[in-house]
Order: structure tokens, then sequence, then C-alpha cells
């Protein structure tokens, strides 16, 4: 996945969702509304922290409860992506870009990835070193984050190539999710979390030295 430049000033995802009618409808809605593209961003952190609550309440939950709670914290997930996906489109398709646009583009999503992954660190797992996971792996995808918008500082192309790129760890993370809800309401032991945050760390791995190797190249190649 590569990048593109608009008048947001930041690189842009390309997103085939961004041009999903219901999506336009959406943000044509909320517009109408009055609600901006910062409120929407914030929001969005809002549902990574509610996802990172499920995921620490259900280390104390039993069966049924750890499972809807799971449910909630994959809702939670998602429900920050559709936030992701619509402030830019509040921004760009419809005109309400603002001079802290840019600033709202990058912070809160930085802030979301990490309470993500560390609440998800807390879930219930049977290999018993579910947070060191969790931190690593906000680590390493915030590490993902610095390197293509430090390309972008340069002057440089920002790529938005995966293994784990935003929407891909955070897809893998649901999936998982998911997962150890069924683990959790079938009474088999929690391992998917374990596997999910292990693939979401090791794919932002690579994808932190694909983008060096892309930013290294372009800067050799002025």
């Amino acid at each position: 996945m590569t990048s593109s430049v608009d008048h947001v000033g930041l690189a842009r995802r390309q997103l085939a969702s961004r041009d999903t009618r219901a999506a336009r409808t959406l943000a044509r809605r909320l517009a109408a509304l009055g609600i901006k593209p910062n409120a929407v961003s914030l929001a969005g952190v809002g549902f990574a922290f509610l996802a990172a609550a499920a995921f620490g309440m259900s280390a104390l939950a039993h069966d049924r409860t750890r499972s809807l709670l799971l449910l909630v914290a994959a809702a939670g997930i998602q429900l920050r992506l559709l936030c992701n996906l619509l402030d830019g489109m509040l921004a760009v398709e419809e005109g309400l870009k603002s001079p802290t646009g840019d600033l709202f583009n990058e912070l809160p999503d930085r802030a979301a990835d990490i309470v993500i992954l560390i609440g998800a660190g807390y879930a219930p797992t049977t290999m018993g070193h579910g947070e060191v996971l969790g931190w690593s792996a906000a680590l390493l995808a915030v590490s993902t984050a610095y390197v293509r918008v430090f390309a972008g500082s340069l002057g440089l192309t920002q790529h938005f190539i995966g293994p784990m790129a935003k929407q891909h760890r955070m897809f893998t993370l649901t999936l998982f999710t998911l997962g150890a809800a069924i683990e959790a309401g079938a009474g088999l032991p929690p391992r998917a979390m374990s596997v999910g945050l292990s693939l979401v760390a090791a794919g932002s791995a690579v994808t932190v030295v694909r983008r060096t190797a892309r930013l290294v190249h372009e800067v050799n190649a002025r």
C-alpha cells in the first residue's frame, strides 16, 4: 500500500472503504449535524479505551461474561477504525479541514494504537506473558508510524506498506479477539490473544524494516 498526498497536509492511505456509498452517506450526515473531524478523531480514542477496558475486565470474568467482554473489545476496535475513516472524509470530502486537523489526524491515532494493544495484553492467555506481548506490539506499532512520518518530515514519500500497517494489525487483532471470545464461550484455554499479539508484534517489526529500507533507498536516490 503506497501513499498519496492531498490537501489534508499529511499523506493519506488509499482505502477502498472510503469510496463506499455507506461511508460517503455517513460522512455527509455527520457533516450535516455539524460534527467536526477533530471530534471524530477523539471519539476514536474513546472507542480505543472502551476496547482496552473490555480486554482488562475480561481477565477478571469467566466464560460467557468473558466472551461478551471480548466481543465488546472487538467492536471497540472496529469503531475506532470507523472514526479514523470518517475524520479524514469529513476533513477532505466534506471540506471541514481545520488548522489543527493534521495534529488530530496523527496523535489520537497513535494513542488509540497504544491503548488497544496494551489493553489486549491484559486479556487472558495461557502463556503468561500477554503483558509483554501487548507492550511490545504497541511499541512496534508506534515505530511503524514513526518511520512513515519521519520520511514525510524529510520531504520523502510516506509509505503505508505492511504487512502490519494500521488496518492490517487492527484486522488481525479483531480476528483473534473474536477467536478468544469463542474460546471463552466454549470453555477452552485462552490461546488466541497470545497468537494474535505475537503476529502483530512480528509483522510490525517487519513493517518497520520495510519502511526503513524504502526511506534509505529514497535518501540515497536524491
